[in-house]
């Protein structure tokens, strides 16, 4: 308590919620609530002052809840869970707490967890959402079996549920075709990948894979040759489906135009300003992040959008047909550099400003060589990508780009 209460007396609060999301499952409420009470009048939050406060005097159900409901609205879901938790221990049978703390833990990728709360409860609760939340975050913690018995057991839903049941029923086929091609385990990111948002990724990070990294990267400098490597992947993907673009749609956004005129380049393809309806288009993306989304949920007829760097810890509001790599913080090859000057202090060198054209052909001028890393992350040949791609083909390119909130069943170190 006395550090967090340095946290909040010195006005950081971010290291105030740093401290909290490693402790405060030990601490009692009431403690919480009142760094929180703190916390949010500094940030102008009076809904969460108001509910911190009241839970400060009395930890009862409805201030517990109050509090978690808080929380969660305000983006510190782990704070909600030991509050939703303890009220659910007071009123065990009361379903809107439940589901409150279910969606809790799924805000903090706590699936399995999820499951275990819903579960002795299942029977007795609307199978919509219950049932379904159960389904859906079976599939999120591994058990694809428990994930489409769940599925099957579901009746028919009213209008609003059911383009949540129709989600549900191609992220489960989805995971039955990834298990057909590989082990579809705690360690197969690109099989998860596709099963939960139905891209392909393309590569895999060869760095840190033993120590936390599974595939996906914290940090990372991208390079010309990155970006060449992975649109000779993109060309991989293609061919191994038997897809063949006619044009590539150009995002608005620099990097995104830039990456996208060299794969016109590459692929010897026309590019054109990107036109959701257009068919036949590689719409190309360096970050989907940093560009305007709009069109790209729905796909128009042989139309795949493909993205370079995908932030895996703030996923983009579309999931890609194709995924170049999994990143937390990504700097472009043209981004502002950090170099250290020969006395080995660092500095920041200033961003590339040649033409979007110039670039790109220095993308398609590099050489695609493979990074090895640092050899502890298993081998990653093209025709292991190719073969991946061919046994799933037939869920590929089906519905629209959902947005998908969790990592999944496979972990990753990150930032805090």
């Amino acid at each position: 308590m006395d550090d967090a209460r340095a946290f909040l007396e010195s006005g950081d609060i971010a290291g105030l919620i740093r401290h909290l999301r490693f402790n405060a499952e030990t601490m009692e409420p009431g403690e919480v609530a009142r760094l929180m009470e703190g916390a949010a009048a500094v940030s102008g939050f009076d809904d969460m002052r108001e509910a911190a406060a009241a839970l400060a005097v009395r930890q009862e159900p409805q201030q517990l809840y109050d509090f978690g409901y808080a929380c969660i609205e305000r983006g510190v879901a782990f704070l909600a869970v030991p509050a939703l938790r303890r009220a659910l221990e007071m009123m065990p049978d009361e379903p809107v707490l439940l589901m409150e703390f279910v969606s809790a833990l799924e805000r903090e990728n706590r699936h399995a967890e999820a499951v275990a709360a819903l579960e002795p409860r299942v029977d007795a609760l609307d199978p919509w959402p219950a049932r379904y939340l159960l389904a859906y975050n079976a599939l999120f913690a591994g058990d694809v079996d428990r994930a489409a018995s769940e599925a099957s057991r579901l009746p028919a839903p009213g209008a609003d549920w059911a383009p949540a049941r129709d989600r549900l029923a191609r992220m489960v086929s989805r995971a039955v075709a990834a298990r057909a091609a590989g082990p579809l385990d705690h360690r197969d990111l690109r099989g998860w990948h596709f099963a939960l948002g139905g891209g392909v990724l393309a590569t895999l990070s060869p760095y840190g894979f033993e120590d936390g990294m599974t595939g996906r990267y914290a940090y990372t400098s991208d390079s010309f040759a990155t970006c060449r490597r992975t649109l000779d992947r993109v060309r991989l993907v293609l061919d191994a489906a038997g897809r063949r673009p006619t044009s590539v749609g150009l995002l608005p956004d620099r990097s995104s135009r830039i990456l996208g005129l060299a794969a016109a380049r590459m692929f010897g393809l026309p590019a054109e300003p990107f036109a959701p309806d257009r068919p036949g288009a590689l719409v190309v993306a360096y970050d989907l992040n940093e560009t305007d989304p709009g069109g790209l949920h729905e796909r128009a007829e042989g139309q795949v959008l493909f993205e370079h760097a995908s932030c895996w810890t703030d996923p983009p509001a579309v999931s890609a047909d194709v995924t170049g790599f999994l990143h937390q913080i990504v700097v472009s090859p043209w981004g502002e550099q950090l170099r250290f000057a020969n006395g080995g202090e660092p500095e920041r060198a200033p961003a590339d400003e040649r033409p979007a054209e110039e670039l790109a052909a220095e993308i398609v001028a590099a050489d695609p060589l493979v990074d090895d890393g640092d050899g502890d992350a298993p081998p990653d040949p093209d025709e292991r990508l190719a073969g991946f791609v061919r046994a799933v083909a037939g869920h590929w390119l089906t519905g629209p780009r959902d947005m998908v909130h969790s990592p999944g069943p496979v972990p990753s170190s990150r930032f805090a």
